[in-house]
């Protein structure tokens, strides 16, 4: 991860910290599941007070671009398009799966929608 905060720039430091994180998370330069450096880590080393990271880090939690994982630290959470292929990934998985079991396309489609069913608490339909 490179972040590089420019004191002459219009935007305050935290926003420039929240923006290039944002920026590497969403084009992949940042994958999901990557650990960011704690909050006194990235301060010491960007030459910044602790709280403006961590208020960077409070708002890109906000923006679902970040989890924190209680003292196991913080990490780049799935959105957007790494969202989609980590769903890919999965449905792949889940194909794989379903194909060892020798169940038929029917039969797995019909387990992914009553699961999805259960999940968004929907009868049918979208």
């Amino acid at each position: 991860m490179t972040l590089k905060i420019h004191i002459d720039d219009s935007a305050a430091p935290y926003e420039q910290v929240r923006s290039q994180i944002s920026e590497q998370a969403r084009a992949g330069t940042l994958p999901v599941g990557y650990r960011l450096p704690t909050v006194r880590g990235l301060a010491e080393s960007l030459g910044l007070a602790a709280n403006t990271v961590a208020k960077a880090y409070r708002a890109l939690e906000g923006d679902g671009v970040i989890e924190t994982r209680g003292r196991n630290g913080t990490f780049v959470a799935a959105a957007g398009p790494a969202a989609e292929r980590e769903a890919a990934a999965a449905a792949q998985s889940y194909v794989e799966r379903v194909r060892r079991l020798g169940l038929d396309e029917p039969t797995a489609l019909a387990a992914v929608q009553d699961a999805l069913r259960a999940a968004y608490g929907r009868d049918g339909g979208s």
